[in-house]
């Protein structure tokens, strides 16, 4: 068993968790105002990304310069990892890749505390990856329990690139927004990723 196998009933019945699902969790959070240089980039990548239509395009021309982005509002004290092994517990299913996995550290070469945020890419039905997402949060956050530092809640999200969904994870509570955000909200979407990254670590992002 790994990451992939999970449906959301399943890892909420595996690690015993409660479920909350609220409409406009993140209601509160301030948008956080993209770069030119971003919206210049998705401008020129969406056609691309869309007419081959597969997840790694998808990955690669959206989600990536995204959180490339995230980086650079967070004066580069974060790191992503795309594709990483990040197994935890093979025992209990924690075993397998992660799309992209955010830490707030600055090291580059191997997943370093904290991990606060997953990013888990699926070319269509989002629904059907939170149980995935979920998963690879929940290892998150024994990885964190692990540096005898744990953080209060860990982000994950599930995306298409044009479309986003969004859960939080806090000791057995488990948050999942209702809201479906599109590349339209591109500010909404970037202040909610920031958000849990400043919950995680205690700073803000750097804005002109």
């Amino acid at each position: 068993m790994s990451y992939s196998d999970f449906t959301l009933p399943s890892v909420l019945k595996a690690f015993d968790l409660k479920c909350s699902e609220i409409p406009n969790l993140f209601s509160e959070v301030e948008p956080l105002e993209p770069s030119k240089f971003l919206r210049d980039a998705l401008e020129d990548n969406l056609i691309l990304a869309l007419g081959s239509n597969t997840e790694k395009s998808r990955s690669e021309l959206i989600i990536t310069p995204i959180l490339l982005e995230l980086r650079k509002q967070f004066n580069k004290k974060i790191s992503f990892f795309s594709g990483v092994n990040f197994t935890i517990d093979s025992a209990r299913g924690l075993n397998g890749n992660c799309d992209f996995l955010i830490s707030g550290s600055e090291e580059l070469l191997f997943i370093k505390y904290p991990v606060i945020a997953i990013v888990e890419a699926k070319k269509e039905d989002l629904i059907a990856g939170l149980g995935q997402c979920l998963a690879e949060m929940i290892a998150a956050q024994i990885f964190n329990e692990r540096e005898i530092q744990p953080i209060s809640s860990i982000l994950g999200t599930v995306t298409s690139g044009t479309n986003w969904r969004f859960l939080r994870l806090q000791n057995e509570q488990v948050d999942i927004d209702l809201t479906e955000y599109y590349l339209s909200d591109l500010d909404k979407i970037l202040g909610i990723l920031a958000n849990g990254i400043s919950c995680g670590m205690g700073i803000l992002p750097v804005t002109d």
